[in-house]
C-alpha cells in the first residue's frame, strides 16, 4: 500500500479511537506530508472538521503553488464542502480510499480538471461499513441527513 494512503488510514483509525468518525486525510507536497488530519466533528464539536478540512487546517497557510502541486489522500470520497476546498485551493490530484460507503462530489471535481484515483481499498471500506452499522445516527449527522 502507498505510504500516504497508509497515513490517511492511520488518521482514520485515530479518529475512531477518539470516538469520532473514521475518515482520515493527508496533504502531500514534493513527496512529504505537509498536513494530516481526521474527522474531528465529534471531538471538537465542529460543524466543518471533516478529515480533509482538518488536514488542510493542519497544513497551515501555504502558497497557492504548493496546493497546486500537492496531492490530497483521503480515505473516503470528498463531500461537497471538502470538494469546494479542493477546488478553491487548486489541488489537482486526489487519491480516494473508497467511494462505496459515500459517493461525494467526484463528478464535480473531475469536471473541473481534478485527477481522481479511487483505490477501492478493503480496509477503508471495512472501517466505514463497521462504523455506519454501529453509529448510523452519527453518520447521518456527518453527511447532513
Amino acid at each position: 500500500m502507498d505510504e500516504f494512503m497508509r497515513a490517511a488510514i492511520d488518521e482514520a483509525r485515530a479518529g475512531l479511537a477518539e470516538d469520532g468518525i473514521p475518515i482520515g486525510s493527508v496533504l502531500v507536497h514534493a513527496g512529504k506530508i505537509v498536513g494530516r488530519g481526521h474527522n474531528r466533528r465529534v471531538q471538537r464539536a465542529s460543524a466543518i472538521l471533516h478529515g480533509e478540512m482538518d488536514a488542510l487546517e493542519n497544513a497551515g497557510r501555504l502558497p497557492a503553488a504548493v496546493y497546486r502541486d500537492s496531492v490530497l489522500y483521503t480515505t473516503l470520497s470528498p463531500c461537497a464542502m471538502c470538494s469546494g476546498a479542493i477546488l478553491l485551493y487548486g489541488i489537482r490530484r486526489v487519491v480516494i480510499g473508497e467511494n462505496r460507503s459515500f459517493l461525494g462530489e467526484e463528478a464535480l471535481l473531475a469536471s473541473r480538471g481534478v485527477e481522481l484515483e479511487v483505490l477501492d481499498d478493503a480496509e477503508c471500506v471495512g472501517l466505514m461499513r463497521d462504523f455506519i452499522a454501529a453509529r448510523p445516527g452519527l453518520w447521518d449527522e456527518d453527511i447532513g441527513r
